[in-house]
């Protein structure tokens, strides 16, 4: 008896891995009748196929520049000023919204519309401000991708980091079809996610953080003014509007539409649809790493009296002792892959401005021959951005150089967007509605006021 129970002992143990992969089959075979034709897969497919531009402009906006301004937002403020990633989301959705719609319903992107529509003097401001702000950014962005890279390999040097990740840079956007190109951006915005996992990480007060977000706080002091300025500067950037509607443009020459008449016909629901998913995705992916950036300083470093962070870099060294390795790294090889998305859109955002402006050939579904000149300002932008970083230039000193070019030429664009994107003339039954044009000349206003502070906060 004791021995047949062996046996059966012996049996069952010898079936269990058998019955559970027979039962584990049987009930998958179970949900794909519930759900014909794999639906939540085929959902999950479809709603990734639908992001593009949206999705690569939103997440470009978290450069290293903007995780350091994010950084010490949170390190010298705590929570106070978190809800500033909830407020922004629907003023920088509605405005890139807009820029989408231009270049899907004209097929010409931002600055060849405002050269057709508007003074070309404003337009050659605009631009050469866009050139030299970025420009500044891509320096700042090098910068901080090196001393990234530097916390995860100490031994390596930091002028050849800066002339390796500017190397790739250029490569990318130069000798890759804009297809793959584009293709890499989109898989390379999914490293933001890294902050999030950082900050869950990191064990902090939600409580507290949810209360913060609900109860906004505000404050009106010198620092808290720049604070704001430069957050709003580095959240709604002149270079994501050029870039947004640029992106739309090149999309549609990938599917064939390679003139303007061609891309200004036949635009549909459809693509409209498509247009605001990926935007809107984009847009709530840079709101939602703003927040747990903000979130992870200001519950780590702001308690712990590290209150002022001149880098992304150093963000992530001082978050180490207290929230561990695994957000250290995480942090650290954020900046890295935020570096690399943001930059070939920093300066590829000046090349499609300065192109449309002067008519140059323009666009990176163009080979190297065929568009010198967009193609040079590219280079051009690369080599400036990696020079700043051997001039001995305080890092922080560069920034506000560029928020200020920033909260200068924002206004003025943002202006132009809404004017265009309201003008029937222009957008046919696509203009604005009107809650549309309420939050556009609200994020005017916002801007104007911001570049205003910012600049009288420099001078006093």
């Amino acid at each position: 008896m004791a021995h047949k129970k062996k046996k059966d002992l012996l049996t069952m143990s010898a079936e269990a891995p058998a019955i559970i992969l027979d039962r584990s089959v049987i009930a998958s075979q179970q949900i794909a009748r519930v759900l014909p034709g794999g639906q939540v897969i085929t959902k999950g497919r479809n709603y990734w196929l639908m992001l593009g531009p949206g999705l690569t402009t939103g997440a470009s906006d978290d450069d290293p520049s903007g995780i350091a301004t994010y950084s010490q937002t949170g390190a010298q403020f705590g929570y106070q000023f978190i809800w500033l990633s909830v407020w922004t989301l629907p003023l920088m959705g509605v405005v890139q919204e807009m820029c989408a719609r231009i270049g899907l319903v004209t097929g010409r992107g931002l600055a060849g519309n405002i050269r057709i529509f508007f003074s070309k003097k404003v337009l050659y401001a605009c631009t050469l401000l866009l050139f030299a702000a970025n420009v500044i950014n891509i320096g700042a962005d090098l910068g901080a991708m090196a001393k990234a890279a530097q916390l995860l390999m100490p031994q390596l040097s930091f002028g050849w980091l800066v002339a390796g990740f500017a190397a790739v840079s250029l490569g990318l956007q130069i000798f890759t079809p804009y297809v793959r190109y584009a293709r890499y951006l989109k898989w390379l915005a999914l490293i933001l996610l890294s902050y999030v996992v950082s900050a869950i990480l990191a064990h902090l007060d939600w409580h507290t953080i949810a209360y913060a977000v609900v109860h906004p706080s505000f404050n009106f002091s010198k620092d808290a003014l720049l604070i704001i300025c430069a957050v709003l500067g580095t959240t709604i950037s002149p270079y994501l509007f050029f870039w947004q509607t640029s992106s739309e443009v090149e999309e549609k020459i990938s599917q064939g539409k390679t003139t303007v008449r061609q891309r200004r016909t036949g635009v549909s629901k459809y693509d409209m649809r498509s247009m605001r998913i990926d935007v809107w995705s984009g847009m709530f992916l840079s709101n939602l790493v703003m927040f747990f950036i903000i979130a992870a300083c200001g519950g780590i470093l702001y308690p712990n009296g590290i209150t002022n962070i001149t880098s992304a870099a150093q963000a992530a060294e001082a978050l180490r002792p207290f929230a561990g390795d695994a957000s250290y790294y995480l942090f650290a090889i954020g900046v890295i892959g935020t570096g690399l998305l943001a930059i070939p859109v920093l300066a590829g955002s000046s090349s499609y401005a300065l192109a449309e402006s002067f008519k140059w050939k323009e666009g990176l579904n163009r080979k190297l021959p065929q568009a010198y000149a967009f193609y040079g300002v590219i280079i051009i932008s690369m080599l400036i951005g990696f020079g700043i970083n051997f001039l001995q230039i305080d890092p922080i000193k560069a920034l506000i150089y560029a928020a200020v070019a920033n909260g200068l030429v924002a206004p003025i664009i943002l202006l132009l967007i809404v004017l265009m994107a309201r003008n029937r003339k222009i957008m046919g039954h696509w203009a604005n509605r009107p809650h549309t044009n309420f939050i556009g000349w609200a994020t005017v206003a916002v801007m104007t006021v911001s570049g205003i502070a910012a600049i009288v906060s420099l001078i006093i």
